[in-house]
């Protein structure tokens, strides 16, 4: 049952974070035009991170939103944010392109975030 438990999880995880990530994307390209592409990003993350607390706790986890899972959530997106910022950086430097920069950091950040999300949601359910 865990297994199966786990893959579900997983699979309303990759929805939610489709989602979240194309918000976050579309907020980023349209700013990155007219602002600093940091700011871009920051913003657009922000307002991903409001959608995808609220549809990983109802959906993906099957969870109340309450305090302590949002404390937990807020904590491991903000692991997940310097973990985004920082790889941005790195791979504009590299010389990948503003509009590649994003999908690329997404290929590393998503799987970690699953971990640190699933971990707040569980842990503090038990707590």
């Amino acid at each position: 049952m865990q297994k199966k438990e786990t893959l579900g999880e997983l699979i309303r995880f990759a929805i939610v974070g489709t989602t979240a990530a194309a918000i976050h994307y579309a907020i980023y390209w349209v700013l990155q035009h007219w602002i600093n592409v940091n700011v871009a990003y920051t913003i657009g993350y922000v307002l991903s991170f409001l959608v995808n607390y609220y549809l990983s706790a109802h959906f993906t986890f099957k969870e109340k939103t309450s305090a302590k899972n949002g404390i937990g959530f807020g904590g491991a997106h903000l692991v997940n944010y310097l973990l985004h910022i920082v790889l941005f950086n790195f791979f504009l430097w590299l010389g990948l392109s503003r509009e590649l920069a994003p999908i690329a950091v997404l290929a590393i950040a998503v799987p970690t975030n699953f971990v640190l999300v699933r971990f707040v949601f569980k842990h503090f359910k038990k707590s």
